[in-house]
């Protein structure tokens, strides 16, 4: 089997180096027959994604089978090891990793090489760019990173076991959904690139794109909120976002990736911000790539990140090649991204879209420092110096409430100028819901000015409620218009009301999203811990809630051994529930993992935690926490990507509403169209 492996993969970077090769011989030549050195060009790309594909399955079927022979399998994998877990094999070892991102983007340009006829240039330029992109990752596999390399010696007649971190449901799926985001900002990058090469006219590579883009920002924000959903999960501290180097990673493309989708509707509409989106689009991709470098060259430590490799430097030229490459070209073709219009007025949607990206940038270069500072402190100082949450919050925190509100101001604002009249239509109703919800809070107790978390409470919840009092204006009003000309009742108008300008109506969607995210974020200065040895029969009181230790216990499987406690939970004198946190330890792998056991509801979760054991008693170590609202933030997760997939939808052809004639008042009223764009 690795054999075959190796073969197929040497195989593929031979087609992938033959795709780009050729494909950038026949653009740069343009004479005659380079047509049909560029259609090689482009079937040598699809043919390197079965090469890849077939790579994949071989290395899924040797952990299948057990086959220890491979190197790989010997350290990612064991015999009692649960079998969707042997399918995270693929990617849960650093060899592998780069093995499933090499076989993702081949997917990703075997699709974009299949829909070649839409602009048979532009897509031309665009394999180019993925097939140089393809090689990079395909010579890491061959000869740096080899996922079937050989066992020296004898073989063992059983591996080392998957990582306990990684045996989780969640893991089986969360994994894909951020590298399906990594390599998905490739397509946008690449068409950006070949645009500017070919000096590209007009903004049709952006209607291209924009599909891609979408769908690639919505596989990373589940792959990002889902690792939080992991942490919170599995690592047993009772939070989802600790600012580790690895979560930064991941967020740092996300940000600069939703500026890029805001900002990139400027120069549809407006033809402006042509450069700035330019280098978004590439800072996404260079940050993506940065992340993979993050994790995989030990160069920061982190509880995700994989050992420390040689391939680092391999991540480190390619960083430099690209930037050197997209500035070359930037450089050479600037003219040619001038803007057509200019901003006329600060009360208008380009400025709120302006500010926007200000601000996710600002986010985005926040996150960079801090993750990189331990790096840029040692080298200066010769003393590595780590920055902790409290640093990250200190800026981010306002930076987020101000994308807030932009979020919820921005998309009502005229292009060019907003009257005020506009303003006051739009906003005053949702203004005053949310000053209601501040009030509320106010009476139910929170004293903002006793502690600043309080504060940023307090004013993230009048902001969500802003967002969501004009998300459901906004849908209301345009069902009301077009109920009040068809006919139809509320709902099916304002279905109809999306299905003809589904990137406007999914947007506000996903907006919504963000604001039941907040709602979710807002409760963390209000959580509430507490920890106690319990014995049997011992309480532990936390909030309304206590906790009794009926029993704790032990068991057994090939897999792992753990320790259990048998804890049931009362509000007052009722039994609610009965949770059974627990401590695992791994047999292959001769580590300890704590599992905890949650209780989740609409307004708060309780989290329990087997710490261990006292020494000397034997009794568990029972840690529990109290925290509100997190629930929210997982809705917020489905409804953003729920939107996402509403935004995705085709418009419905366009139409003329039939309108009632109104017979009582002798009026006949003319038919208007329905739906009308952005």
């Amino acid at each position: 089997m690795a054999e075959i492996g190796s073969f197929v993969l040497l195989l593929a970077l031979a087609l992938a180096a033959y795709s780009f090769l050729a494909g950038l011989i026949a653009l740069i030549r343009k004479q005659p027959g380079s047509e049909r050195l560029s259609e090689t060009a482009r079937r040598a790309g699809i043919a390197s994604f079965g090469t890849v594909f077939l790579g994949a399955v071989v290395l899924v079927t040797s952990a299948f089978r057990n086959d220890f022979s491979i190197s790989y399998i010997l350290h990612h994998s064991n015999r009692d090891l649960p079998l969707p877990y042997k399918f995270a094999t693929l990617w849960s070892g650093q060899e592998g990793s780069l093995l499933f991102w090499s076989l993702l983007l081949s997917g990703y340009g075997l699709v974009l090489r299949l829909r070649h006829k839409t602009d048979t240039r532009l897509f031309a330029h665009a394999s180019v760019v993925i097939a140089a992109v393809q090689v990079f990752f395909l010579l890491l596999l061959n000869f740096a990173a080899k996922p079937f390399a050989v066992t020296q010696g004898a073989i063992p007649a059983d591996g080392n076991g998957l990582n306990p971190l990684l045996q989780y449901p969640e893991m089986v799926i969360h994994p894909p959904m951020l590298y399906l985001g990594y390599v998905g900002f490739t397509v946008p990058f690449a068409f950006a690139l070949g645009a500017l090469a070919m000096k590209y006219p007009g903004e049709k590579w952006i209607h291209i794109t924009r599909r891609w883009t979408m769908v690639t920002w919505g596989f990373l924000t589940c792959g990002v909120f889902l690792g939080a959903h992991w942490a919170y999960s599995v690592l047993g501290w009772g939070g989802y976002w600790g600012w580790d180097p690895v979560e930064n990673a991941s967020l740092m493309p996300w940000l600069t990736g939703t500026a890029f989708l805001h900002s990139v509707m400027m120069q549809e509409k407006r033809g402006m911000l042509k450069t700035w989106n330019m280098w978004l689009v590439f800072g996404t991709f260079w940050l993506a790539i940065l992340g993979t470098f993050l994790t995989r060259s030990g160069i920061i430590s982190s509880v995700h990140a994989f050992a420390q490799s040689s391939i680092g430097d391999w991540f480190a030229w390619f960083l430099v090649i690209s930037l050197g490459a997209f500035t070359f070209f930037f450089i050479k073709n600037r003219s040619h991204l001038r803007s057509e219009h200019k901003l006329e007025s600060l009360i208008s949607r380009e400025s709120s879209f302006l500010f926007n990206n200000l601000l996710f940038v600002l986010a985005c270069f926040t996150v960079l420092w801090g993750t990189w500072f331990p790096k840029i402190s040692e080298l200066a100082q010769n003393t590595k110096v780590t920055v902790g949450p409290g640093f990250y919050n200190k800026v981010t925190i306002p930076v987020a409430l101000l994308l807030l509100l932009l979020t919820a101001v921005g998309p009502l604002l005229a292009w060019r100028k907003t009257s005020l009249e506009s303003l006051k239509r739009n906003f005053l109703w949702p203004s005053l819901g949310a000053l209601a919800v501040g009030i509320v809070l106010l009476a139910l107790g929170i004293k903002p000015w006793n502690d600043v978390s309080y504060f940023y409470a307090l004013i993230a919840a009048m902001l969500a409620a802003l967002v969501a009092f004009t998300v459901i204006s906004e849908f209301l009003r345009g069902g009301r218009v077009i109920s009040r000309h068809t006919g139809q009742n509320l709902v099916a108008s304002i279905a109809h009301l999306w299905h003809r300008n589904t990137r406007r109506y999914g947007g506000y969607v996903v907006h919504f999203g963000v604001a039941l995210v907040f709602i979710g974020i807002l409760g963390t200065p209000f959580n509430r811990e507490a920890e106690k040895e319990m014995g049997f029969g011992d309480k532990l009181a936390l909030g309304p809630y206590t906790l009794l230790n009926r029993s704790y216990t032990q068991e057994e499987n090939g897999n792992y051994s753990s320790d259990l406690a048998i804890i049931q939970v009362f509000k007052g004198d009722k039994q609610i529930d009965t949770l059974y946190p627990e401590s695992r330890f791994y047999t292959a792998s001769k580590q300890q993992q704590h599992m905890p056991a949650i209780r989740s509801t609409l307004k708060e979760d309780l989290y329990v935690v087997y710490e261990g054991q006292n020494p000397d008693t034997g009794h568990p170590i029972i840690k529990a926490h109290l925290n509100p609202m997190v629930s929210w933030i997982w809705i917020g997760l489905i409804t953003m990507v729920f939107g996402t997939i509403l935004s995705l939808v085709p418009n419905a052809a366009p139409s003329r509403a039939t309108v009632r004639d109104s017979v009582e008042a002798g009026v006949h009223v003319r038919p208007a169209p329905v739906g009308a764009g952005d």
